[in-house]
């Protein structure tokens, strides 16, 4: 049976943009995974972890945006963000900085 669920032609063009978005990432890091994150009425922030280990993210106004543009874009989603996914993550110098001074009392520059 097909799948006769309709997209709303502005959720579509939001969601081709993310995925464009999303591919240039891939491509820029010789590919990428993610994993879908729903923020509430935010909406959704899709993680990115490339296959050199750089990570970053974009946000979606919506869960159902950010899985048709993931969709799109043809990368892998992870159900959860959990440890063998995370530890494909590399971090530099600039996150470990951060954390350490996060953890003395250092500034969060939030």
């Amino acid at each position: 049976m097909a799948d006769t669920q309709q997209v709303d032609p502005k959720d579509g063009q939001k969601a081709a943009r993310l995925a464009k978005r999303i591919g240039g990432y891939a491509k820029e890091h010789g590919g990428a995974e993610g994993h879908v994150e729903y923020l509430g009425q935010r909406g959704a922030r899709i993680v990115l972890v490339g296959e050199d280990g750089a990570w970053g993210d974009v946000h979606a106004p919506s869960m159902e945006i950010a899985r048709l543009a993931v969709e799109k874009a043809g990368i892998t989603v992870h159900e959860q963000f959990d440890g063998d996914f995370a530890a494909k993550v590399r971090t530099g110098p600039y996150e470990w900085s951060r954390m350490a001074g996060i953890q003395v009392g250092g500034p969060s520059n939030d």
